[in-house]
């Protein structure tokens, strides 16, 4: 818990917002086991109010509750009384009982949740009188009072339920609150990244996404604002049905207006760019650009996929000629499947397609897309572009899948069918009833989903494997895609100057050409060839895509780390242990270390595995562990291992340095080298190392 200034100092401090501790002085007292630990945290809840044993016994087991559960309340008791109030005379004036129970009386000032609550207070009224720095110094004060998750130890249980949400959204108050700070003072970047967590961990929040679009306006960026509001729309309408509330549409409107009295005056304006080129309406929808995503940057050329976007210009030009076609695009999040969706539609546009384009199941082309009606009327109402309401055409009402095929084979017509992993059931059984009863006609239906099982997509899938669909599998990008990116890159002045160098200047250009290819394996190691963390690290200076300085941009950050916060917590301790050991996974290290046997590890990697943190590499050696045989090793890639170790405190990075430096030590085969880094990075944490055996000694 973070050292409170005068004004909150007290002779004991009791911290929950991460694990429950509570601090004498400089030193963390000894609260025994989970369950006493549980129980101090029950009575901190309830604020000095006594709490029944009853209740006790009912809320620290609320399942198989032991036939001792009453004394075990009373010694529980009796040893917190020992550690919260040892020298006391008489009664204990800290934990106190009475014939109504339990209570814990915490002077408020002791407590990190009031710490907490009075620094966001002061912060907030210091933004209201425009003392930035002092808001600044209250806010981060506050933030830093956080050690990790509310009411830790109380995660799974009912009773601390409506205290955690209460501190869940005051954090979440506060983060707004610290974002709005930093774009008041020209902090752009950092409250953008504050932002983006924001919405991350809040999806519907829209005060979030308010803040996100103000920070990207003030550092320059109106066009990705621009996109952030498309996006919220879109996830609001699909969740709820909902537009967003007219004061982010006003929002909207001033970043389009460049009004700076609606965005206030933080604002850089002068490094904003002029919008020449905006996301269309939803009535003025073009086939190469939709409102959730507006117009590419031309900074970001098309490489990598050369064959698949082959077989999708022969299927446009069958279905050109009447030769209807259904093809399935799939990768994981992030792997270019809308990207190439949209280069065909593109290309389709540019041949007299017309090109009818969905997300999830809604029309993203039509007036009526943010409307959440039957499929049939979404599908109508992309094909149409029109702006007329298909759910008041009564011919559609009488005839619906007559209809839909007469619109679809009219002309040469592409449908796009975005995220058809998380359309709904409705959806799917329109297109496999299209799928049965489009023989003929200039059709094609490209669609796009996640890897991994999608039951609500198997029927369609099945039905359309059946039927000769061409499947195209989205694969990292490799090494030459990411050279070719790199060399993309480069501007018409740097090509000029290249063309007209010199003999003496062509030597330099050989070792730039040599050092661009040594950059883009770098890149590729550090990104897995993956298209979106790779346009992530581009958008960075070049000296911190890669090496000592690289950074790991903050949406890449946002990405990783919601997927660690989806595991248990018991594979996130593991894979802390794992960062600090390095890219390869030691699993009979890692598991002794934490005192379970490798097999006891192994659904804890699998877990890991499945929410992409980590890999598995089949074709190397076998795995460190050596008691589980076979080949292959499970690697933490570089960005992953770099969020790992960015979500730990010095501290911590120590002791888990040091607990491998100890189990490191009593191997006979363990690398000295190896050893020697761990001892290194523990730091006042390291043990005293038993001398190392050189293997077969």
């Amino acid at each position: 818990m973070a050292t409170p200034d005068s004004r909150q100092a007290h002779a004991m401090r009791f911290g929950v917002l991460g694990p429950v501790e509570v601090l004498k002085g400089s030193a963390s007292l000894d609260l025994g086991p989970r369950q006493r630990r549980l129980l101090l945290v029950r009575l901190l809840i309830e604020d000095g109010r006594p709490v029944s044993q009853d209740t006790l016994c009912r809320d620290l087991w609320p399942t198989d509750r032991p036939t001792g559960a009453a004394s075990s309340v009373r010694a529980h008791i009796s040893r917190l009384r020992a550690v919260l109030d040892p020298v006391r005379q008489g009664r204990s004036t800290t934990l106190v009982s009475g014939p109504t129970g339990y209570a814990l009386k915490v002077p408020r000032e002791a407590r990190d949740t009031a710490l907490f609550e009075e620094s966001v207070g002061r912060a907030r009224e210091a933004l209201r009188q425009r003392q930035l720095a002092t808001a600044r110094k209250e806010i981060d004060m506050a933030l830093g009072l956080w050690r990790g998750e509310a009411l830790a130890e109380a995660t799974e249980h009912a009773f601390a339920m409506r205290e955690r949400t209460r501190l869940d959204g005051a954090l979440q108050d506060a983060k707004e609150l610290q974002a709005t700070i930093l774009v008041q003072q020209g902090e752009t970047e950092p409250a953008i990244d504050v932002a983006e967590g924001l919405v991350l961990k809040a999806p519907l929040r829209e005060t979030s996404w308010a803040l996100l679009m103000r920070a990207l306006y003030a550092a320059g960026r109106p066009v990705e604002a621009l996109r952030q509001y498309e996006r919220f729309r879109g996830m609001l309408a699909t969740e709820l049905g909902l537009d967003p509330s007219p004061q982010l549409r006003d929002l909207h409107t001033a970043i389009l207006r460049h009004d700076v009295v609606v965005l206030g005056g933080a604002v850089a304006s002068a490094s904003v760019r002029p919008l020449t080129s905006l996301p269309p309406g939803p009535g003025f929808t073009t086939a190469g650009v939709h409102p959730d995503l507006g117009p590419r940057p031309a900074a970001a050329p098309f490489v990598g996929r050369s064959e698949e976007s082959a077989q999708l210009a022969a299927l446009l030009s069958a279905a050109a000629v009447g030769r209807p076609g259904w093809a399935v695009v799939s990768g994981e999040q992030g792997s270019g499947k809308t990207r190439l969706l949209e280069e065909l539609a593109e290309r389709a546009g540019a041949a007299g397609f017309t090109v009818a384009r969905t997300r999830a199941g809604q029309a993203l082309s039509g007036n009526r897309g943010i409307v959440q009606t039957c499929p049939t009327v979404q599908l109508l109402d992309a094909l149409r572009q029109d702006g007329s309401d298909s759910a008041q055409d009564d011919v559609a009402q009488k005839d619906p899948l007559g209809t839909v095929v007469q619109e679809l084979t009219q002309g040469p017509t592409l449908c796009v069918v975005d995220d058809l992993d998380q359309a709904p059931q409705g959806f799917h059984r329109l297109l496999r009833r299209l799928a049965k009863v489009l023989r003929e006609g200039p059709v094609l239906f490209v669609c796009a989903l996640r890897d991994g099982d999608s039951p609500a997509s198997s029927m369609l899938l099945a039905e359309l494997a059946l039927l000769g669909a061409t499947w195209l599998p989205l694969e990292p990008l490799t090494v030459d895609d990411v050279a070719e990116l790199l060399a993309a890159g480069g501007t018409s002045e740097e090509a000029a100057s290249k063309k007209a160098a010199s003999e003496e200047a062509a030597s330099e250009e050989a070792a730039s050409e040599e050092a661009a290819s040594e950059e883009a394996v770098a890149l590729h190691r550090r990104t897995e060839g993956h298209p979106f963390a790779l346009a992530e690290l581009l958008k960075l200076p070049p000296g911190r895509r890669t090496g000592p300085e690289a950074q790991v941009p903050a949406a890449v950050r946002n990405v990783l780390q919601a997927r660690l916060v989806e595991l248990p917590s018991a594979a996130r301790s593991m894979l802390t242990y794992a960062a600090a050991d390095g890219e390869w996974l030691d699993v009979g290290l890692l598991a002794a270390v934490q005192g379970l046997a490798p097999d006891e590890l192994l659904p804890l990697v699998d877990a890991a595995v499945t929410a992409r943190i980590l890999v598995w590499d089949p074709d190397l050696g076998a795995d460190l562990g050596g008691d589980l045989g076979g080949g292959g090793r499970y690697r933490l890639p570089e960005l992953a291992r770099d969020v790992m170790l960015s979500t730990q405190t010095p501290s911590s990075r120590q002791l888990r340095h040091a607990a491998l430096a100890r189990e490191l030590a009593g191997r006979e085969d363990a690398d000295p080298a190896r050893l020697a880094r761990h001892l290194r990075a523990a730091g006042p944490m390291a043990p005293a190392a038993a001398p190392i055996r050189a293997p077969g000694h």
